[in-house]
């Protein structure tokens, strides 16, 4: 049953901008049908240019309060792993308040940006000691509520975290708080599939190779709830990860994971920047998703994947603000091909003869391998899919004299302001006229725990 009737003068359906769009929306929030070349009688017009909610499919949210905070100089050699430390440092403070009052903050920040699914590989799940809340999904249930308040997609994935390395050694003590083992894991999805709704899906985080041994892995794989939902897994992300996993395993992550788990298009490997020839077009060819995330990467010094080759082999990708160093679309997509640019110095790397504009073809893989990687029906402008909307905003001077054809390219390659006008997720206003509907309170309450956890450093 139609419950409400939208309009656009032009709007990218899974086929690319077509013009006159009419949407109908039934009461759960999902499109039944996409008219196009309608015109909007009695419909509420949503704008001249409309996009779909973009996913983000890799999210830490308790790290957008220290963004800015580990860039001064430690060690001369200052790395990923030098980072960490500064990080275990700050998440050692953070509890279920702090963390759905950071969430909220950081999913309004999304929404704004265009995002309108967040994938929350989350593993701060006891007291810092490692003691159990009373509630043992308490964390998690810190992020459900964030993500309710705000009205943001959730794809919550509960992260299984065993070991310190890939010898098995045991996790430090500000690791501690981490650990499940796999009985307690099981248990924790079991509670937080009853949270469940078109909103929120509940999926599967093996936090990395090093993290989690074979046999743990396996029984997770094995377990009724593994089989139909989303699994993410932080692999190949640093050099040093790889040496180890050779060193130990006599095979790269990549390989090790492909030749060791039945990886197909239920599975998210973020970041899997450091591949051989053969590990991508293994890869590109088993139906997986890639999580790339070029802003912490390159925050990070990861290093830069191999996009274009993975691309030609026919591999899919989606994007994520990770550790929220930006929480930008735009710059997600832009730092994606700028760094191939660099690297190959080359222009419009990502593009090819037959899908010549840049800002389509990033913007549509990182659609739909979001979508995939998020296990929900999302990123499509479609009958079946949850009714998201992003409004451009047409009176901005960037979009001046810019048709369909050059829209995207426009919005991911031209200047720093945020040109999402409005957005609706599920069939509901969350932002209008650049602002939350919430944001005033959430940014107060945000700014008094971020300030209280000052003090406590």
């Amino acid at each position: 049953m139609t419950t409400a009737s939208l309009h656009a003068d032009h709007a990218w359906l899974p086929d690319g901008f077509a013009g006159g769009v009419r949407f109908d929306v039934d009461a759960s929030g999902a499109l039944t049908s996409a008219e196009r070349g309608a015109a909007r009688g009695d419909a509420k017009p949503l704008g001249r240019f409309v996009v779909p909610g973009m996913p983000n499919l890799h999210s830490h949210a308790f790290q957008r309060a220290m963004a800015g905070l580990a860039e001064r100089q430690s060690n001369p050699d200052d790395s990923f792993w030098t980072w960490r430390e500064v990080m275990y440092a700050f998440a050692g403070r953070v509890g279920p308040d702090e963390l759905r009052a950071i969430a909220a903050q950081l999913y309004v920040e999304m929404l704004k940006a265009g995002y309108t699914q967040v994938c929350e590989f989350h593993y701060l799940h006891h007291r810092p000691d490692g003691s159990a809340y009373a509630e043992p999904a308490a964390m998690s249930l810190a992020l459900v509520e964030a993500a309710r308040e705000t009205g943001i997609g959730l794809s919550l994935l509960p992260t299984l975290y065993m070991t310190g390395g890939f010898d098995g050694r045991p996790l430090s003590e500000r690791q501690r708080r981490f650990r499940f083992d796999v009985d307690g894991y099981l248990r924790l999805l079991e509670r937080l599939r009853r949270e469940e709704s078109p909103q929120v899906r509940v999926g599967i985080a093996l936090h990395s190779l090093r993290a989690v041994p074979e046999a743990a892995m396996r029984s997770v794989l094995e377990s009724d709830f593994a089989r139909d939902r989303p699994i993410h897994i932080h692999v190949a992300e640093q050099i040093g990860e790889v040496q180890d996993c050779l060193a130990l395993r006599n095979a790269r992550p990549v390989e090790w994971l492909l030749d060791h788990a039945p990886v197909d298009a239920r599975w998210c490997l973020v970041h899997a920047t450091h591949l051989s020839d053969a590990e991508m077009r293994r890869l590109a060819s088993s139906g997986a998703v890639v999580g790339l995330c070029p802003t912490t990467e390159a925050n990070l010094g990861d290093g830069l994947f191999p996009l274009k080759s993975y691309l030609d082999a026919g591999g899919r990708f989606g994007i994520g603000s990770d550790s929220h160093i930006s929480v930008s679309v735009v710059e997600e997509l832009r730092w994606l091909e700028y760094g191939q640019r660099l690297a190959t110095r080359r222009r419009n790397v990502s593009a090819s003869r037959n899908a010549p504009s840049t800002g389509e073809i990033l913007f549509r893989h990182a659609l739909a391998g979001g979508a995939q990687a998020s296990g929900a029906s999302i990123a499509a402008l479609a009958a079946g899919s949850r009714a998201d909307f992003v409004v451009l905003d047409e009176a901005s001077p960037w979009l001046a004299g810019r048709d369909a054809a050059h829209l995207l390219d426009t919005f991911v390659f031209a200047g720093n302001a945020n040109l999402v006008r409005s957005v609706v997720v599920g069939g509901e206003t969350v932002v209008s006229d650049f602002r939350h509907r919430d944001e005033e309170r959430i940014a107060a309450r945000y700014r008094e725990v971020v300030e209280r956890l000052a003090r406590a450093a």
